[in-house]
Formats: C-alpha cells, structure tokens, sequence
C-alpha cells in the first residue's frame, strides 16, 4: 500500500487499463459506489452496460413487507438513463437460493459461522454474472468494491494480485478473497484508488440519483429482517440449555500460547471443549444453531455485571456456553487451522512451499485490522499463528493473509 495515503486522483482511474475502447458490464446494485464506478468507466472510455441482479424474491422465506430490491432496481436504472448507457435487469434468485441460501442454512444448521458475501462473489458476481457478460460480448465485468487488481509478467506468463483499497475505512478485499486468476483477469474495480467521500463528491457532481443514499446493511437479499427471524424460516426451534462457564476454568491454564511451537499447533488450533458440569446453568435458547461465537445479542441471560458472551454451540446436545465479560479467556485463541481442501491461493507462486514458515498480515472478518501471524504450510492443510490473540474465532468463517497489502490466500477456519 503507498505510503502517501492522501495521493488520490481526483476523479478515479483504473489502474492499467487499456486506451482502446472495450465493453464491460457493471454490477449495479442501485447504490452511489456501483454508479461512480459505472461513471468513471464510461469517462476512461469505455462501452459500458448496467446489468442489476435481482437475487432474491422468494416469499415463502421472507417476513417483511418491504421489497427493497425493487428500489435498488429503479435507482441502477435512473442511473443509467443519466449516464446514457444500456441497462437490463437478470433475475439470478434460482442460483443464489442454490449456491449462497441453501448454503448459508446448511452452515448454521451444522454450528458453523458462514460468510455469505465472499460465496456471493465467487459464486455468483464473478462466475454467473461474468458469464452473463462475456454473452453480452464484454471483456470484463465491474463492481463498486475498494479494491485493486494489479498484473505483472513472470516467466512469460501474466500473474494477477489483488491489493487492498487505499481507504483503509471502506476497503473490500476481504469479501474478494476467493476470486481465481481468471476471475481476477476478467475483472476491474474502478473505486480502489478512492475515498468513500470522494465517490459520494463525484455522484453529487454528476447529480446522480444515488448520490446520497445510504449504503445498504446486512443481508441484502432478504429485505429489512433480522438475521435469526429469516433463519428461523427453515431452521427448527428447539429448545436447549444456556451453561456459564468461569473464567477461571481448567481448560485455559493448559494451552500456553505465548511462544510459537510448530509442535503444538494442533492442540492449541482446536476450539475449547466443555461439559455441561463445567458450568451453571443460567437459562435457555432456541436452538444452538441460531448462535455464533463472540454473539452478544440475543441471550436474554439478566443478573450478570458483565454482558453474556456465546463461546462455544454444542449442536449435538444443542447447548450453549457462554462466558461474562468482553475478556472472557474462553473467547480468545492464538491459532487456527484451515484444511487443505479449503486452501485458496491467488497467487500460488507466493507462500505455497510445504513446512515453510511465512509472516504474513492476516484477519478472520471484515474490518478487521490486519493482525501479524505466521502462516504454516502442512499437507494437510494450513496453520495460522497470531501475535496477538484473537477473539471469536469461529469454524466457517474465512481467513484471508496478507503480503504488504497484497491479498494472498485466503480459507475455511476448521
């Protein structure tokens, strides 16, 4: 990343692209990013298409009254009408309910903690959507994320990396982290070099009808609801019991984490296990699968100093631990690990040797600041070692690792 933060262009520019006239199409999700980003495309010369995904309309599994898809629609196409370019809607609710849904469902029922938004890239932006573009006869597809894509020519062949975003507050990288070389080549990212103030001063100029709408919240494809509301749609209710556990509880002195030991890697990757005799019981739930670890919300667990915190879901017995206080060492860990099945590497001519060691930058959500760790190749899969240590780490969730602000590999926590 570029020491001078500041060093902005005015209006935006995509890093090497091409003088010649090319067509893309741009994801418009009806929101002031894709619409710069669809802006400066046409400025850099571009022959550009608005196409807007309508990747949910499925009723049966949707408890609010409101369609915001029909909103964001009507926006991405006044925003065409501006700019004068084609606009088409597609209609891709039959493959997201197919690879991102039943996906997500799936995750929860089995106690894991999913991301949807990076399936939602690989699955469906970059694979269905690119597809849909390359008929349309375009060479490459567009999105409002912050982020940068740069190549460079090694042994004749031409390598592609992704970079964060030089707004370290609105950077995107994270939820591209399973993008492929293919997809990365067929890709641009127009906002990388830019602020969000800077995008929303360009859609103000360029009076778009975007220009001060909010940026949308949550789970995009299921309108305005609440998270364990639309769950609750195909999961069960089943009642189980909530157990407290100390903070001084027998399994934390075991694992001592204060220096690196490859030896040790596997004990001290492995979750915390509890019995429910390890604790008191302090109430109950709706079933495990509804929870995350690091959740807060929800417990409804009164007469503690400190906040409940959800450390461990037993969803066999359809339990739920849970510890007092932010601090609680039962939601802290220093390693995880990360199957060789789950493995991605963009770029697998960096950090790919078995049984090396390598320091890397790494994080296990969005917005996370970079955290220093140490990445180790086995063959059966990888070991992540942080500094420092990390709190709510959760099986599901995926991990992406670093290189001086290059996006490298990124996995499925086990």
């Amino acid at each position: 990343m570029p020491k001078n933060k500041e060093n902005y262009r005015k209006e935006g520019s995509v890093l090497s692209m091409p003088i010649k006239k090319k067509r893309v199409v741009v994801a418009l999700s009806g929101g002031v990013d894709s619409s710069v980003a669809a802006y400066l495309l046409i400025k850099e010369g571009y022959d550009v298409i608005g196409v807007f995904m309508k990747n949910w309309h499925d009723e049966s599994v949707t408890i609010s009254n409101e369609c915001p898809w029909l909103e964001d629609s009507y926006d991405a196409m006044m925003v065409c009408e501006k700019l004068k370019i084609p606009f088409q809607t597609v209609d891709l609710s039959k493959q997201y309910k197919e690879r991102i849904v039943n996906y997500m469902f799936n995750e929860y029922e089995n106690g894991n903690t999913p991301n949807p938004d990076v399936l939602c890239n690989r699955e469906i932006k970059f694979d269905i959507f690119l597809k849909i573009a390359m008929s349309l006869d375009a060479q490459f597809i567009a999105t409002g994320h912050y982020a940068r894509i740069e190549h460079e020519e090694i042994n004749g062949k031409k390598i592609y990396s992704l970079h964060e975003g030089y707004d370290n507050q609105k950077d995107q990288s994270y939820f591209l982290c399973q993008l492929s070389q293919f997809q990365l080549s067929k890709a641009l990212f127009p906002l990388g070099e830019l602020s969000k103030k800077m995008v929303r001063d360009i859609a103000k100029k360029q009076k778009l009808v975007t220009a001060n709408k909010k940026d949308s919240q949550g789970l995009c494809f299921i309108g305005k609801v609440k998270l364990p509301d639309f769950l609750q749609q195909k999961l069960k209710l089943k009642k189980g019991k909530i157990i407290k556990i100390p903070c001084n509880h027998k399994v934390y002195p075991m694992i001592d984490s204060s220096d690196f030991d490859e030896k040790k890697l596997p004990k001290m990757s492995k979750p915390y296990n509890y019995n429910i005799e390890d604790g008191e019981d302090v109430g109950f739930h709706n079933g495990a699968h509804f929870y995350t670890v690091g959740q807060r919300k929800g417990l409804a667990i009164g007469g503690s100093e400190m906040p409940m915190y959800v450390i461990k879901t037993d969803i066999k017995k359809n339990i739920i631990y849970v510890g007092e206080g932010k601090n609680h060492p039962g939601l802290y860990r220093k390693t995880l690990f990360i199957q060789r099945k789950n493995l991605h590497f963009i770029r697998k001519d960096k950090f790919f040797e078995d049984t090396k060691v390598y320091d890397v930058d790494a994080r296990i959500r969005y917005r996370q600041p970079l955290q220093k760790a140490k990445l180790i190749i086995k063959k059966n899969g990888a070991y992540l070692f942080f500094k420092e240590m990390q709190s709510a780490i959760a099986k599901g969730q995926f991990a992406a690792w670093y290189d001086q602000g290059e996006l490298i590999g990124s996995g499925e926590i086990s």
